[in-house]
């Protein structure tokens, strides 16, 4: 039982730990990046729908994206949503066909931002872990009538080293995206 609540504590915070680094994937460094735009949603016909759904992404230069649509129809739509987008500066241009996105320059002031944005991301991330350790906890708690409180006591030093490791995940990918954004 303990055994369970560990493994599915250990599941969750693996996913935790994903959705943080791809979190971290949607700030950009000095290279435009298709995964910047991951998060994106656009006003389909009324619907939200995500960017990659209806448009393919392409990066022909360092600085440039191209979105080609599928439906030409939401062209306008793409072009607004990511015109929409916060903490991007990107200005999409549309030609008809395309849109294309060129990245400015990023500034000194400019990647100190992100990388404020980068650590309230990772504080997210770690805040998720701690949830997750904390229900598992629970879990833990209440199998006391089933099992033993020295059981269960291993059981929760087991889940604060498995809580650890992955907080520490958090932590390393979040030096890495620092270090990339503060690199000129």
């Amino acid at each position: 039982m303990i055994a369970d609540v560990l493994a599915d504590a250990t599941s969750r915070m693996d996913r935790a730990v994903e959705a943080a680094k791809e979190d971290f994937a949607t700030v950009r460094t000095g290279r435009a990046n298709p995964q910047m735009f991951q998060r994106i949603m656009v006003d389909y016909y009324g619907t939200p729908t995500p960017l990659q759904q209806l448009a393919s992404m392409q990066n022909p230069e360092a600085r440039t994206i191209v979105v080609t649509p599928y439906d030409k129809s939401a062209l306008k739509a793409i072009e607004d949503a990511i015109r929409d987008m916060p903490n991007l500066g990107a200005n999409p241009t549309n030609d008809g066909t395309v849109v294309r996105i060129t990245m400015p320059e990023l500034t000194e002031e400019r990647r100190k931002e992100y990388v404020k944005i980068v650590r309230a991301k990772g504080e997210d991330g770690k805040v998720r872990v701690r949830g997750i350790r904390r229900q598992s906890k629970d879990d833990l708690d209440a199998l006391k009538d089933e099992i033993g409180e020295d059981e269960i006591a291993r059981g929760e030093k087991d889940l604060d080293a498995l809580t650890k490791k992955h907080v520490d995940a958090i932590d390393d990918a979040l030096k890495v995206k620092e270090a990339e954004l503060l690199e000129v």
